[in-house]
């Protein structure tokens, strides 16, 4: 077997703990953890409760030249910065989304990493999950003519996102088009088709604050969707559903469904809930991430794919 690549953390909020943990845990035969930093001395405690195998390094530049690929889950705005100098240290790069907070900086920096052959990917899991698989096994033959896309939330940012809350809340980095229905956004044009954006609205509250509800209109190779998305419009932390003709669905990011003769929705087999799926889930993200880094072929979600959909995304939020 190939040997790990050496992988490097920088941003140890909630995604870079679950990439850490799935890395120990799950993926040891693609990637070896050899270094985080962050600037939080939070997160220095939290690294030490999780592990004492991986070092909290000075500075991001430590943790890029001890890598082969550097994960970048720090907040939007520092994306391309890191991203930019890793690629210049001859390592490869596994971001978080939104690829930046300006639009044209990051039209930008994907021409120059396509141009340089860049080895980076960006981190939808919906690229590696199971139910996504298996709703694709279901819509072999079916012939798409109408996709409905719904993201619901009780609070924004959701609970669990509080310690990020002094960016998610805001509308310059944050809300909920860009966290939540960015994800639903490269599955249907993975799925689907191209992307093209028909007619949008949004509500803001006063201030700086994130997005409330959006609605728009879409097509995706043609196929018509229909968006939906709101803020204490759930009882639930967080609630979503991917519709395809009324037949077959992704619901609640992991159990893949579709409607029996008796009208009722059935699971498939194999359903887990996202906590139990998540792991495997980033299991086989951090095995893309191997193959990347070694220049091989990989299913992840490509800088041109983020692209597209974060240009969907700003156009929606420019709507209000």
């Amino acid at each position: 077997m190939p040997t790990p690549v050496a992988l490097g953390i920088i941003g140890f909020g909630i995604m870079g703990e679950r990439l850490l943990r799935a890395a120990l845990g799950h993926a040891a035969e693609s990637v070896t953890p050899v270094g985080v930093w962050d600037p939080s001395q939070e997160a220095r405690g939290r690294l030490a409760a999780v592990t004492g195998e991986v070092p909290m390094l000075d500075s991001a530049q430590a943790v890029i030249a001890a890598c082969d690929c550097l994960y970048i889950a720090a907040p939007p705005a520092a994306h391309i910065r890191l991203a930019e100098a890793a690629l210049a240290s001859g390592r490869a790069v596994f971001l978080e989304k939104p690829l930046a907070t300006d639009l044209a900086e990051a039209r930008r920096f994907v021409a120059r990493a396509e141009a340089a052959g860049a080895r980076a990917a960006v981190n939808f899991p919906m690229a590696s999950s199971p139910a996504v698989r298996q709703l694709a096994s279901w819509r072999a033959g079916m012939r798409p003519e109408a996709l409905e896309i719904e993201v619901a939330f009780a609070t924004w940012p959701r609970g669990w996102q509080s310690e990020a809350a002094g960016w998610l809340a805001r509308r310059a980095e944050g809300g909920f088009t860009r966290e939540v229905v960015s994800h639903f956004l490269f599955l249907t044009r993975r799925q689907l088709g191209p992307l093209v954006l028909e007619e949008a609205a949004v509500d803001y509250p006063p201030g700086d604050a994130a997005e409330t509800s959006i609605r728009a209109r879409l097509s995706a190779g043609g196929v018509p969707v229909r968006l939906t998305g709101g803020v204490g419009t759930t009882e639930k932390d967080d609630h979503n559903s991917w519709t395809l003709n009324g037949a077959i669905r992704l619901r609640d990011w992991s159990f893949a469904e579709r409607l029996g003769a008796d009208g009722i929705w059935a699971q498939a087999p194999d359903a887990l809930p996202n906590e139990r799926m998540r792991p495997l889930v980033l299991r086989d993200q951090l095995a893309g991430v191997a193959a990347m880094t070694r220049g091989e072929e990989h299913h992840l979600a490509t800088l041109r794919e983020a692209l597209d959909v974060q240009e969907i995304v700003e156009a929606i939020l420019a709507a209000g």
